[in-house]
């Protein structure tokens, strides 16, 4: 696995899952942009798991601190994951973020619920290129009538990505998968999900 050597007393040595440009003292392997690499320090010792980007400032997001690939089961894990930590705390999985990137360990990664539909951002180049491995997990873990990307975040030009939106999955029976109806607080708003704020709301 091809990876970046970082600086003593980066970020990363402290706790935090970031790596910065200028904390890279060199690469290994000819990492490529939205590869997974590794992390190693100077005496080549295993910091994690990360995903690349030579585009942004941020060069690296550490997503383990072990090898690890971002592959199907990986995916269906840590939102399987995401689920289980809001559920416990009594969170509404009818209305709430599903998951929120770093936080539950996929950076870059954001997927909220509104009732049936799911809405994905990614705003990572390597969450980007995976989106289908994404989308199979949230089919099989929370079966939506629809998934739509809003993926029109000015981020996303940071990672030199442009923006687009759309509907990823849809099932037969959804006509306007974009348009939803939810209650908050006993009030009920009809929602764009395609050309609402951020995701949707």
């Amino acid at each position: 696995m091809a990876g970046i050597i970082i600086r003593p007393r980066s970020r990363i040595l402290h706790g935090h899952d970031w790596v910065y440009f200028s904390e890279v003292l060199k690469a290994f392997g000819t990492p490529a942009d939205g590869d997974v690499i590794s992390i190693k320090d100077g005496k080549d010792r295993l910091i994690g798991s990360a995903i690349y980007n030579s585009k942004s400032q941020i060069v690296a997001r550490r997503f383990s601190r072990q090898r690890q690939d971002l592959d199907a089961d990986f995916f269906k894990r840590r939102i399987q994951q995401a689920i289980e930590y809001r559920e416990r705390r009594g969170v509404n999985m009818r209305l709430c973020r599903l998951v929120w990137s770093e936080s539950d360990g996929l950076p870059g990664i954001i997927i909220d619920r509104y009732g049936d539909c799911l809405v994905l951002q990614t705003l990572t180049l390597a969450m980007d290129l995976r989106k289908g491995l994404i989308v199979d997990a949230l089919r099989e873990l929370c079966a939506p009538s629809s998934i739509i990307e809003r993926n029109d975040a000015p981020i996303r030009k940071a990672e030199g990505m442009e923006p687009v939106t759309g509907v990823l999955w849809s099932d037969s029976g959804s006509e306007t998968p974009g348009n939803v109806s939810i209650e908050v607080l006993g009030l009920r708003f009809d929602v764009d999900l395609l050309q609402g704020q951020k995701t949707g709301f």
